[in-house]
């Protein structure tokens, strides 16, 4: 909890990233998409609790855990909802909120194999609301965003929907709570 990462879809190798380009279409809500590119300010997303007392910073998110993802340079959720996705029809995948704050569409659930959510593994977002797993099929959008790819919910587990933690700063728990290391 508290750690900013990028995400890697493990199958198209593109990174969930955000930016301040609203759908056209749908919920005209801030658009989610998949890139390239490894250096992209703009793919870093925060690790948030259902609520901020439900994560504490540097605490192990647990394997069937319910989170948020705030992207870090706009403050918006995550978020699905009952939209067509733009491209493959599929349900759309936004970013929603103010600071950090939106409503009960913002919750994904961590699925992965162990008792806690490794860096090394590839996990899987399935949405609370909807049931729906974060995904990528590799359609890709022209302008204003030529060649990023549409991140999308998809209601089957499969291949597309696998993620892994890349680039980021990783927050660790203290081992000793009472010790600190002042600077």
């Amino acid at each position: 909890c508290g750690s900013v990462l990028k995400l890697l879809n493990t199958r198209h190798s593109v990174r969930l990233h955000s930016h301040e380009v609203k759908y056209g279409s749908g919920s005209g809500q801030q658009s989610v998409t998949g890139v390239e590119a490894s250096d992209d300010a703009n793919s870093y997303w925060r690790i948030r609790g259902k609520s901020d007392s439900s994560c504490q910073r540097g605490t192990p998110v647990k394997c069937g855990q319910a989170i948020r993802l705030t992207h870090v340079n706009t403050g918006k959720n995550l978020h699905t909802h009952h939209f067509p996705s733009p491209l493959s029809n599929n349900q759309e995948v936004s970013a929603f909120g103010d600071d950090g704050e939106g409503d009960d569409l913002d919750f994904w659930i961590v699925q992965c194999s162990g008792t806690y959510w490794e860096r090394e593994d590839a996990v899987r977002f399935k949405h609370v609301g909807t049931e729906v797993f974060l995904s990528i099929t590799g359609e890709q959008y022209g302008h204003p965003i030529r060649g990023q790819r549409e991140v999308h919910g998809m209601p089957s587990a499969n291949h597309h929907n696998y993620w892994k933690a890349m680039e980021g700063i990783f927050i660790k728990p203290s081992l000793d709570p009472a010790k600190h290391d002042e600077l």
